[in-house]
């Protein structure tokens, strides 16, 4: 009786059969790029997946004095808590909507700033604007609040102005009616100009004989840049919208709490502020890492469920299978 042959390796490029290189070969081969990126996953490991461990405090009636080690089990009854407890709802309702007017009107902005910082040629001016936009990404949220409130505070610029010149005063930092607004101008006035990076590289990687092909075809600038430049920016696009849903859930801790008591907790409370007050400040440990543990395994599944959506259409997403 024949015996059965052993199945072809995997083909290669060309048809070849690729062969399956021992991982002894590969850790010598590549050595340099594992000694250069073992600091950085040392420092994510020590400090991202290591107190991942304490999560087990959700199914304990936790109490610091004792230990994890000492303090009761008591199964499923924190998330419970956590579901039949209004303040938990309300704090889920206003990440959302803070979400999603953020994905709206400050998503897109970094990609218009870098469309159009892409159609400037003079690269001195160029140098200038991106140097401008970019600065105050560099302050903290202390002082960008802080800097709010000296203009749109009730003491502050144009308050003072509209007094001097006969008319009532405002005051927008303490007005939960417009706390969405200001909260997204103040991402916008931040982060906006920082994200623009990451579209300037993928515009620079476009083939310049692209935009000259579609000169000759008669392509006018709106049309280049639909045909041209949107789709080579659109991967990054695609890549850049997963990941901000899979941190839709945080929506901006400093920023957040910062401003809460002037505003009030029915607008300003986020899951980030929930957690911190019931965990930290009321010593609920156990409730408030199980309302931790509920947003990070939404925000995992939004990752996954996105990046699946990136694939039907054709993109890359995250990771992909080999």
């Amino acid at each position: 009786m024949a015996s059965t042959p052993p199945p072809p390796s995997a083909p290669g490029a060309g048809g070849v059969p690729r062969r399956k290189i021992p991982w002894t070969t590969r850790m010598r081969r590549d050595r340099s790029l594992l000694i250069m990126v073992a600091p950085a996953v040392l420092l994510l490991a020590v400090f991202a997946y290591v107190p991942m461990a304490g999560n087990v405090v959700a199914w304990q009636d936790y109490s610091p004095y004792v230990g994890i080690r000492n303090s009761p089990f008591i199964g499923w009854a924190n998330f419970e808590r956590v579901f039949t407890n209004p303040l938990f709802l309300d704090a889920v309702a206003n990440t959302l909507v803070i979400t999603a007017f953020q994905l709206v009107f400050f998503f897109p902005v970094p990609i218009v700033l870098a469309l159009l910082l892409n159609s400037v040629l003079t690269p001195g001016l160029r140098t200038t604007i991106q140097s401008i936009v970019y600065l105050p990404h560099f302050f903290s949220w202390v002082i960008v609040v802080t800097i709010f409130q000296q203009i749109f505070g009730g003491a502050g610029v144009l308050a003072s102005r509209m007094r001097d010149a006969g008319y009532t005063g405002f005051d927008l930092m303490t007005n939960p009616d417009t706390f969405l607004l200001l909260i997204t101008a103040q991402s916008v006035w931040k982060d906006a100009g920082w994200g623009i990076i990451i579209f300037l590289a993928a515009l620079a990687t476009v083939d310049p004989q692209l935009y000259e092909a579609s000169v000759v075809d008669g392509a006018g600038r709106w049309r280049r840049m639909w045909h041209v430049t949107l789709p080579a920016m659109r991967p990054v696009i695609i890549l850049l919208l997963i990941l901000r849903l899979g941190d839709s859930l945080t929506v901006g801790f400093e920023q957040l709490i910062l401003q809460r008591g002037a505003v009030g907790v029915d607008v300003a409370e986020v899951l980030d502020t929930f957690v911190y007050y019931q965990g930290v400040v009321n010593g609920d440990w156990a409730f408030a890492a199980a309302a931790g543990l509920v947003k990070g395994l939404v925000s995992l599944a939004l990752v996954l469920g996105a990046n699946k959506l990136a694939h039907l259409v054709g993109e890359a997403g995250v990771y992909q299978r080999a």
